[in-house]
């Protein structure tokens, strides 16, 4: 068993201790996950982002960057010394052995940053509704340590007409990295709650709503 399994194991049991509700938010690049995690916040949630946690434990000079940095090489590296996630997602995205290095050196620091915030949010508030915007979180077992599962839904065309758009890329470049991850309509029997974001930007926020209200009624019922 991997020393992530482990980790989310044992948060899982933790948490089934107390009265928080613990929802792991998730969908493919250019589902819309950010802004679905935005109208969240904004009825009341906590949201922790954990790619703000990855950009957090890859400072330069950190154990994080320096495992990174001497696998890939330094040219992955900005004029700051910083890491460029374009050019690293360009190499990444392409070969699925060294995705899963990254993922082996990046994943279990965050976990350990996430587990980290998840710990101060409940120390200030024991019935919080925390919800962790995880892009990963069903292809490396994150699921397991959550209450529940929201699902942002958009078709690949859809996701990869919002890369190019966001990323100035190619067609190409935005397929690979659609196929570096687990098709979106594969995550589906892991959801909870599934909310298709195709729509205007008034219909998202309906279902919102909608699903909103149900995790008051389990909140309720703690």
């Amino acid at each position: 068993m991997s020393y992530l399994c482990l980790l989310t194991k044992g948060l899982a049991r933790k948490i089934s201790e107390t009265f928080m509700i613990n929802i792991g938010l998730t969908g493919g690049i250019g589902s819309g996950k950010s802004t679905v995690a935005k109208l969240f916040q904004k009825r009341g949630a906590y949201i922790i982002d954990v790619d703000v946690l990855a950009h957090m434990v890859e400072e330069p000079g950190g154990i994080v960057w320096n495992r990174i940095v001497e696998y890939f090489g330094r040219e992955i590296l900005d004029k700051d010394n910083e890491i460029d996630r374009e050019v690293l997602g360009g190499i990444v995205f392409r070969d699925s052995e060294k995705l899963e290095k990254l993922n082996s050196i990046v994943h279990p620091a965050v976990f350990d940053e996430w587990r980290r915030r998840f710990d101060n949010i409940g120390s200030r508030d024991e019935k919080a509704i925390i919800i962790s915007d995880i892009p990963l979180l069903i292809e490396v077992g994150w699921h397991r340590a959550v209450d529940m599962v929201i699902l942002v839904y958009t078709s690949p065309n859809v996701q990869a007409e919002r890369i190019m758009e966001r990323n100035g890329c190619s067609y190409e470049d935005a397929r690979d990295r659609l196929n570096s991850q687990m098709p979106v309509d594969e995550k589906i029997p892991f959801a909870d709650f599934v909310i298709n974001n195709e729509g205007t930007p008034e219909e998202t926020e309906s279902i919102v709503d909608r699903v909103w209200k149900e995790l008051l009624k389990k909140k309720r019922t703690e």
